[in-house]
């Protein structure tokens, strides 16, 4: 297949595609631990020891290429694909040029030197992580001196520059742990520029908001959308700012919407499981089925999120009530172990005991603390990146509306991260029986009705091909979309919007049997959103068309309170 230039698997910025803490590694949060990088440093240099030859011959490569980076004639060159050296001085100064090369030289060395055979995998990935870090701290954009673009910002702010990154950094050190900001909280307000979309709350319990939309059109498909969000970040994913927000695209275009706004749990909730978020899922259908005068619901769900959805609607066709979902479209979602995806990190059983210990001791599993601990999983794209531009540059933090939201993490009931850490770790969601609720083996082939299922080509959390094979565990008419983008950016792609530009379009199929590789390449490429091809899917599926309802809930839920409602404002 021949590929659009925008639809080339993008390597994304990180505005673009932030690390959630919405994925089955975060749940693990697996952090190496420095005595065992210490332990393989040590075999790493008995490895040496016994092997001379080796490592002369990886010395003389050193001098001889850091002789030749120094002399500028030769060795490694920073190049624009970096996002680190994208100041044109970078190649254009000769001075900075070298400075580069031989930070390129030393990152070569130190990789060559943990690929030296003798050491087991455990060990080498230990210690991998650890030159990886290593590498990513010392680079010399992250230096005041080494990076020319400190220069220019000093001269054309006349010192401002140096003065605001001071102040940043002693704040970020002062109430950030440390780790320099990612966004500019202060662009944003609940309500008002983002989760600004107007609706009221028409349910709400002890787990859970329900929330109902403005209809945008005099006329409305009868059967509503029930928009289901991840646990441990907030459901305005799906109404972002503007142009991003999915819900304010689905009501122009026809549909009621509604969506879940989960509770952010204390140490007094870490009782809840799975089968509390799934009977609350359907509770919220009941309500807008109700409602929305016992039409059925187009249920929608994104990664942790949609499998609560997907438990609900085969937890409902067990007891009777499958006429109460009209489809399912799954987002970023996965219902079996990305282990089956062979280059897919996932933590070893010693750390998942650890964290299920953390959450089980403290009674939740803490999405700040996850954010953290993936932030020094990609340290150059979520730290030291940042440091370079908010300290070196002296530049404010951007203000972006996904970074906002992945900033704005909730808690995980320590019962929820045991359920979760099963399901992903023994693949319980493809077994037969293999997911319970409360005792209760729940079966996701008796899902009958049709699967939309989106996933995202560079997502480095929910890969796609284990999102293709989710996909192909349901029976009714299954559509796959593979968009460009990564985790987040597969769900908030908007028409014409300026995110698109980032990664345009998606790739579509309609040999479901197919094995993934087999799939892609028989894919053809569609260059625009698929927002539209989802909202098509789901008018294909819903009800008659009927005037927009002119009052919010009915008379047994009225409404609670304007949206966005009480829940996501938690911290």
């Amino acid at each position: 297949m021949n590929h659009p230039a925008r639809l080339s698997d993008p390597v994304e910025r990180v505005e673009r595609e932030p690390m959630t803490a919405e994925t089955p590694d975060a749940f693990v949060t697996a952090d190496a631990r420095w005595p065992d990088i210490g332990r393989a440093a040590g075999e790493l240099l008995g490895v040496l020891a016994r092997h001379p030859a080796a490592a002369l011959r990886i010395e003389g490569r050193l001098i001889a290429r850091l002789t030749l980076a120094l002399w500028g004639r030769g060795g490694p060159r920073p190049t624009f694909d970096d996002p680190r050296f994208a100041h044109p001085a970078w190649q254009a100064n000769p001075v900075f040029g070298r400075v580069a090369s031989v930070y390129l030289v030393l990152a070569d060395t130190l990789r060559e030197l943990v690929s030296v055979s003798g050491l087991s995998d455990t060990r080498r990935r230990q210690l991998s992580f650890a030159v990886e870090h290593l590498i990513a701290a010392v680079s010399p954009a992250n230096l005041f001196l080494t990076h020319p673009g400190f220069y220019d910002n000093l001269v054309s702010t006349r010192g401002r520059s140096a003065l605001v990154g001071l102040y940043q950094l002693l704040r970020d050190l002062r109430d950030n742990r440390g780790l320099p900001r990612q966004v500019d909280r202060a662009a944003f307000t609940l309500g008002v520029n983002i989760a600004a979309t107007p609706g009221a709350v028409i349910y709400r319990d002890e787990i859970c908001e329900l929330i109902q939309y403005t209809p945008h059109t005099r006329q409305v498909d009868a059967a509503p959308v029930l928009l289901v969000g991840p646990q441990i970040n907030k459901y305005y994913v799906f109404d972002l700012s503007g142009e991003d927000s999915l819900v304010r695209y689905a009501l122009a275009s026809g549909q009621q919407v509604f969506a879940i706004s989960w509770r952010n749990p204390t140490a007094a909730q870490r009782r809840w499981g799975l089968s509390d978020y799934v009977e609350a899922v359907e509770q919220a259908v009941d309500v807008v089925w109700r409602v929305s005068a016992e039409q059925p619901v187009k249920l929608a769900g994104a990664c942790a999120g949609g499998l609560t959805a997907a438990a609900a609607a085969a937890h409902l066709a067990m007891g009777g009530k499958s006429d109460r979902i009209a489809c399912l479209s799954l987002f970023v979602t996965l219902l079996e172990s990305p282990r089956s995806v062979s280059d897919v990190p996932t933590g070893d059983d010693e750390t998942i005991a650890r964290a299920l210990s953390r959450s089980t001791s403290s009674g939740v599993l803490d999405g700040a603390a996850m954010a953290r601990a993936f932030a020094w999983q990609r340290p150059d794209a979520l730290v030291w990146r940042f440091v370079a531009h908010n300290y070196v540059l002296g530049q404010t933090p951007p203000a972006s509306d996904i970074l906002y939201w992945n900033s704005d993490t909730t808690r995980l009931p320590a019962r929820l991260h045991a359920d979760l850490l099963a399901i992903y770790r023994d693949d319980r969601g493809r077994a037969a029986g293999g997911l319970t609720l409360d005792g209760e083996m729940i079966d996701l082939s008796v899902i009958e009705q049709d699967v939309f299922v989106v996933a995202g080509a560079a997502d480095h959390i929910a890969p796609w091909q284990a999102c293709y094979r989710t996909m192909q565990m349901f029976r009714g008419g299954r559509r796959f979309v593979l968009g460009a983008g990564g985790h987040a950016q597969a769900v908030v792609c908007p028409p014409g919007g300026r995110r698109v530009d980032a990664a345009r379009g998606f790739w579509i199929n309609d040999d479901h049997d197919l094995d993934p590789a087999d799939w892609r390449r028989g894919a053809r490429a569609v260059e625009q959103s698929w927002w539209p091809d989802w909202v098509e899917w789901c008018r294909a599926r819903g009800g008659p068309t009927v005037a927009a309802p002119e009052i919010f809930g009915n008379d047994d839920f009225e409404p609670i309170e304007a949206a966005p409602g009480r829940y996501v404002r938690q911290r």
